[in-house]
Formats: C-alpha cells, structure tokens, sequence
C-alpha cells in the first residue's frame, strides 16, 4: 500500500483560505458530509475541515475531524489535484451514533465522483 503524508501544504489553516473556497458556493452534500470546492495554484489538493458544536462535545468533535482527515489523506491517488477542499458533516445530520471511518471515506469518495 502506499504511504500518503498530511503536511501543512496540504491543509487550508486560516480564515482566509476557508472564506475563499465558500465563496465560490460549489457544494455538494449527500446526508453525511458536505463538501466545498474551489480550484487553487497550488498543483496539489489541500483539505480544511470543519465541525461545529452541534455535533457534541470537544471530544466527539476532535474524532469527527481525525475520520475527515484521515479519509483524505488515505484517498489522496484518488483525489483531482489542483482544488482546495472544505469537508464538514452535514448540518441535517443529527443522530447520536458517530460514523465509522469506512462511513465517512465512502462518502466522501461519493461526493468526490459527483464532481467529475
């Protein structure tokens, strides 16, 4: 299998870059997750994610967000390079069982082909 890394180049890390790939408002969401695109001069995709407080506690938060960056960085062959990627769990999504990461991959590679 390969070995993919996650450094700070691959990630969006401030205001700035997150307001720039929500202001061109290309979204897609299937129940699970939502993700925003924005096309980038990087030559390499770079992924921000976002969870917010309705999804519980610090705890439960910081777990959601190691699934979405996990499930980034192991799919990164699989990924258009060139865009800047936003994942956050879809605000309609209110059930009390957190997603397993094969959950979470599979949508995110779903939300993925939507693109093409």
């Amino acid at each position: 299998m390969k070995r993919f890394s996650f450094p700070k180049s691959k990630r969006l890390v401030s205001n700035q870059q997150f307001r720039a790939v929500l202001a061109h408002r290309r979204c897609r969401s299937d129940g699970l997750l939502a993700l925003y695109v924005a096309k980038n001069d990087c030559g390499h995709s770079r992924l921000g994610v976002s969870v917010g407080k309705a999804h519980g506690n610090a705890v439960v938060r910081n777990r959601l967000k190691r699934l979405l960056r996990e499930a980034f960085r192991q799919s990164q062959d699989q990924i258009p390079q060139g865009f800047d990627y936003i994942l956050m769990f879809d605000s309609r999504r209110r059930s009390g069982k957190p997603p397993t990461f094969e959950q979470v991959k599979t949508s995110f590679l779903r939300l993925l082909q939507g693109l093409k």
